[in-house]
């Protein structure tokens, strides 16, 4: 066994016993620190393509010691690179992000043995603590799913984590609902019904847009249900505008109209491939606990930091004050520690908690707001929040350096992909597109392109993304990672 896996088996181990702690423990910002470090070094050793970024920024392990200083790599670099802490061909999990500004590339993201204990385990500690807060150890309810199964879509990060939810939470009669041809609504009328019948309190899981067209259709059909007091309900993913313009108090109204779920039970999920752990907001916890309400906030458990960074020098920001979310998660022990996202949000209670007000896309020099922050339907709904924001040009960072340098320079790999015609939904898209792909021929073939790319990160062999990785890197290598040196000062 190398130095690098045993010191990763010591670091998951250890990682793992923080994250069984649980969202109330406390780890000290030193104990932080000292394992950020620890995981800095590891991935600079083990992380090819993390090596070169850090290299490109001239930070390596000793220059720093304190982990906001260690370089973040942005979200879309998963588009473009294979970035893995571990040899690739000991990966045992897969997933094929939405990647929130690119329509037409997906980031891809490995783990091995080690990185999905973590990952599963620190979304179980964290679907435990904010969305079954009143579970005592073992207890489980009916679970009904509206997204896809892994079955239909393998490689979905969204599938595969509300199978998750399932498997840890849901009793044998929990059901996926969402399959290729849109709702299953014969079944869910039926599960609903039953829930009202017996009296058992019962948890909806789901695609924010699916409950949305769902309530929708209800309300066509003056149709409601009385769920069992205790039932809840959690949305993730985010809403297109696709069936209209509907605000998340839009939202949280309609869920108490056709469901009789109060919005205390109603809990938001955000979650991203890249950072590892899931972030849920925490209405449904501090219910439980007799706290007295608040404005929605996601409380960043005690294995991860986030910070909102200036969009124009990447500097922290102080609390309240919006920028780009950035992520170190302790449970990115095969990937990386630092990302920094397109999210747009800001922290809460000194740095412990953050919420994010929406997303961001380059768009002629300029940011501007994706389709679902400009029809309101974002976490927080805020679309004026993009006034502030116009004078922001890059947030790719150092990957387009060569291009900032030499206008005259070959785009990057991603702008490349970009330019091409025709594209792949991301997740939440992909679900819009199958509650309307019997109506509408467009959304049927961006469905069937959507699911068939979906199987095929699952079914393609593992040699052919290694393959894939040293084509990358030799593209690079003579214009831009390895062989670019800094300008002359």
């Amino acid at each position: 066994m190398s130095t690098a896996t045993e010191t990763s088996h010591r670091l998951t181990d250890e990682v793992f016993e923080i994250i069984e702690a649980g969202v109330d423990a406390d780890l000290s910002d030193d104990r932080f620190n000292d394992y950020c470090m620890r995981l800095f070094n590891l991935q600079y050793e083990s992380n090819k393509i993390y090596r070169e970024f850090c290299d490109i920024k001239k930070v390596k392990p000793g220059d720093v010691n304190n982990w906001q200083n260690i370089p973040m790599v942005y979200n879309d670099v998963f588009k473009t690179h294979i970035v893995t802490s571990f040899p690739l061909e000991k990966a045992v999990l897969a997933c094929l992000t939405g990647g929130t500004t690119s329509l037409t590339q997906r980031g891809r993201i490995f783990r091995d043995e080690d990185g999905k204990r973590l990952v599963f385990g620190a979304n179980k500690k964290m679907t435990e603590s904010y969305l079954f807060p009143d579970f005592e150890k073992g207890r489980r309810c009916r679970i009904l799913i509206l997204a896809p199964s892994p079955e239909l879509a393998p490689s979905m990060g969204m599938a595969i984590g509300m199978d998750q939810t399932r498997r840890h939470f849901g009793t044998d009669d929990s059901l996926f609902l969402l399959g290729k041809s849109g709702i299953d609504i014969k079944n869910l009328l039926k599960a609903l019904r039953e829930c009202e019948e017996s009296g058992v309190p019962v948890a909806l899981i789901g695609a924010t847009a699916a409950y949305v067209y769902f309530f929708q259709a209800c309300r066509r059909k003056n149709m409601t249900f009385k769920l069992p007091a205790g039932s809840r309900v959690c949305d993730g993913g985010g809403y297109r505008g696709r069936f209209g313009v509907v605000t998340r108090d839009d939202y949280y109204a309609m869920v108490n109209e056709i469901l009789d779920v109060p919005e205390n039970h109603c809990v938001n999920v955000l979650g991203e491939a890249e950072t590892a752990t899931n972030l849920f907001d925490d209405a449904l916890r501090r219910h439980i606990k007799g706290l007295p309400p608040r404005k929605r906030v996601r409380p960043v458990p005690p294995w991860s930091r986030v910070l909102a960074m200036n969009i124009d020098d990447l500097s922290p920001l102080p609390d309240g004050e919006v920028g780009l979310l950035a992520h170190w998660d302790l449970a990115n022990v095969s990937a990386v520690l630092s990302v920094i996202t397109d999210n747009l949000g800001y922290t809460t209670d000194n740095g412990t908690g953050c919420e994010m007000v929406g997303r961001a896309k380059l768009e002629n020099g300029k940011v501007s707001p994706l389709p679902d922050e400009d029809r309101t339907m974002g976490p927080m709904g805020d679309s004026p929040i993009f006034r502030m924001l116009e004078t922001y040009t890059n947030f790719s960072i150092d990957f387009k350096m060569r291009l900032a340098k030499d206008p005259k320079a070959e785009p990057s790999i991603r702008e490349e992909i970009e330019a091409r015609p025709g594209s792949l939904a991301s997740c939440p898209q992909v679900v819009d597109e199958i509650l309307v792909a019997q109506a509408d021929e467009e959304a049927a073939r961006q469905r069937d392109a959507s699911l068939d790319a979906f199987k095929d990160q699952t079914e393609r062999p593992l040699e052919w993304y290694a393959n894939e990785a040293k084509k990358q890197h030799l593209k690079d290598h003579p214009a831009g990672l390895k062989s670019e040196k800094p300008p002359e000062k």
